[in-house]
């Protein structure tokens, strides 16, 4: 049976305001733990309704399953002791996941041979992507591996280069 928001407002189950006060205490809750709410999803259409958290750490270092474990059970008692859910939830920790940009020198040893968009900042060229497998990573070019041949990019040429799948 789906459930909507507007529905469980009538129904006495959810306070109109219940979202934005839960995102309030939940933004205070991670602040202690040195961790940032990025997102708040409540799913109303399923039976019991399902609070989403997605968090990241404030020193942008990686989530484990142990962070979001740990973040669980502060979070889960601060709801209940807030009154602002007056029905049965599933709460669910999660972390951000990995970005398909490429940004640091960890993400280019990672990814080393997996399939890589490059958006090119060529204002004269009918070129404006590249597509291969990453190849290397230099403090003045990116390599990709273009169909057997090594190309190299000079950085101030590249916009950005993204985790993709090949087309043929």
């Amino acid at each position: 049976m789906r459930i909507s928001f507007r529905e469980l407002i009538k129904s006495k189950k959810l306070d109109p305001k219940s979202k934005n006060n839960l995102e309030i205490l939940l933004k205070k809750v991670a602040k202690d733990h040195d961790l940032e709410i990025c997102s708040l999803d409540i799913k109303t259409n399923q039976n019991p309704i399902v609070l989403k958290i997605t968090i990241k750490k404030t020193n942008k270092e990686d989530i484990t399953l142990e962070d979001c474990s740990l973040f669980n059970t502060p979070a889960s008692n601060e709801i209940e002791h807030s009154n602002l859910l007056n029905c049965s939830y599933v709460l669910e920790i999660s972390s951000q996941g990995v970005s398909d940009e490429l940004t640091s020198d960890r993400d280019f040893k990672t990814f080393k041979g997996f399939p890589v968009n490059v958006e090119l900042n060529k204002k004269n060229s009918k070129i404006k992507f590249l597509n291969g497998l990453l190849f290397e990573k230099s403090k003045d070019y990116l390599a990709i591996n273009i169909k057997g041949k090594i190309k190299k990019i000079p950085f101030d040429e590249v916009l950005k280069i993204s985790l993709c799948t090949l087309k043929d």
